[in-house]
């Protein structure tokens, strides 16, 4: 296997309602964590629900960053992918979680890699005999 990156997936609890469903300061927060986490901010995309909750998607050098805020239930849904070693996304979650006022939080560290597997030999590989 190897390693191209980690995604972690950040879930907030006990947010401001307040702090949840603005815009403005969910997308400066996403782009302060992702800076925070020494990633190279690209461009966003976001959206302001009706009658209140907002996602924001960050495009990173390193792949990206987003959240999903539920404010009626305090509720925050996060995501940080970063390909390689250098950015750390666990800071980016450690930044959203105190940004939002988070009473707690749970993070769940995914390590993604490439399967490096050895192509078959001719005799078990049927599309062999196409070539």
């Amino acid at each position: 296997m190897t390693s191209v990156g980690t995604h972690c997936i950040l879930e907030l609890y006990g947010c401001p309602f307040d702090l949840l469903n603005d815009h403005d300061f969910i997308k400066r927060t996403l782009r302060e964590a992702a800076e925070d986490a020494g990633a190279t901010w690209l461009g966003e995309v976001s959206h302001a629900f009706s009658p209140q909750g907002v996602t924001a998607l960050g495009l990173l050098s390193e792949s990206h960053i987003s959240i999903h805020t539920w404010p009626e239930d305090g509720y925050a849904a996060c995501d940080v992918f970063t390909c390689g070693d250098v950015a750390m996304p666990e800071h980016a979650c450690e930044y959203l979680a105190r940004a939002f006022g988070s009473t707690h939080h749970k993070l769940l560290r995914v390590k993604r890699a490439v399967e490096v597997e050895h192509p078959p030999a001719p005799e078990e590989n049927p599309l062999a005999a196409l070539n």
